[in-house]
């Protein structure tokens, strides 16, 4: 992995090799069938913007690790007043140190199953209603011992240790690499098994309960903030395709340039592509933002 140009990014991602224009780039976005440089981000649509979502493996971290640039981005918008929300397949180990230190307002964890925050300078979690029960546990080791048996070279994720309610499956965290078609045979072998299962740049999430990132993320916001009227206010940004569900609703959705793996197997595009990859790719795209909107009430 490395750092693109746009013109780079241009010619890999869209077709034809050209970026659209603004005036047609979102509504055919919105089909799937192409992303728009960020910097064709308006200051009209950026005027409505409060919130900034993003998933975090290889979104807002570059080969594993979180950059300067990305952490300070994420500073910059907390000082100019915006919510800064992580919304991630990663464990509530990991949400209760983000929400703790991290300058965010909430992070939402696997995969939409609980949300920490800090409220009075106490750590707050609230649930998903329709998480499983404690026969989870039984179901998905019993998800874990067929998708080891069924893919070689498969492994639990390092930090299952520190999951509540769902299983990660590694195939591109850690050495060996096993490539997307693997990663497509440990979710069908998931599903298969009634859970459900999402596919990220690192790893196969899978759960039991009927919920995702998208559903949380609006139950929380309406439950515990009282924002009913969410789509225009959110800037999300993603990079695979278990943030899917968040491109297709949100209208100023971005991914980051290392989207690119994914196209053909994500429908739903995000409307906007950063320059470069990862946590690069975030800080230039939030560099683009404040310069249109540098401070929100």
């Amino acid at each position: 992995m490395g750092r693109r140009s746009a013109r780079d990014t241009e010619k890999e991602i869209y077709p034809g090799g050209e970026a659209p224009s603004c005036g047609k780039g979102p509504k055919l976005a919105r089909k799937g069938k192409f992303m728009i440089p960020i910097e064709q981000l308006t200051k009209e649509q950026a005027a409505g913007i409060r919130y900034i979502l993003t998933d975090i493996d290889d979104t807002i971290t570059t080969e594993g690790k979180l950059p300067a640039c990305a952490y300070t981005a994420m500073w910059r918008l907390h000082d100019a007043g915006y919510k800064v929300i992580p919304v991630t397949g990663r464990s509530c180990g990991w949400c209760d140190l983000i929400a703790r230190e991290w300058p965010a307002a909430a992070v939402v964890g696997e995969n939409g199953a609980v949300v920490y925050y800090m409220e009075n300078g106490h750590l707050k979690v609230f649930t998903h209603p329709s998480v499983a029960g404690d026969e989870v546990h039984k179901k998905l080791e019993d998800v874990k011992e067929a998708c080891l048996k069924g893919v070689p070279g498969t492994r639990v994720a390092k930090d299952q240790f520190s999951r509540v309610y769902d299983l990660a499956i590694d195939f591109a965290e850690e050495p060996p690499y096993l490539g997307l078609d693997a990663a497509e045979k440990i979710k069908d072998i998931c599903v298969s098994m009634g859970a459900q299962a999402k596919v990220s740049s690192i790893h196969v999430n899978a759960w039991f309960g009927d919920y995702n990132k998208l559903s949380m993320t609006k139950l929380f916001m309406e439950t515990v903030w009282g924002e009913t009227e969410i789509r225009d206010k959110i800037l999300w940004f993603g990079d695979s395709p278990n943030d899917e569900p968040m491109f297709a609703y949100f209208p100023n959705s971005c991914g980051v340039a290392n989207i690119k793996p994914f196209v053909d197997r994500i429908q739903h595009l995000p409307t906007f592509v950063a320059p470069y990859e990862g946590g690069e790719g975030f800080a230039a795209a939030i560099d683009h933002l404040l310069k249109l909107q540098p401070h929100v009430k």
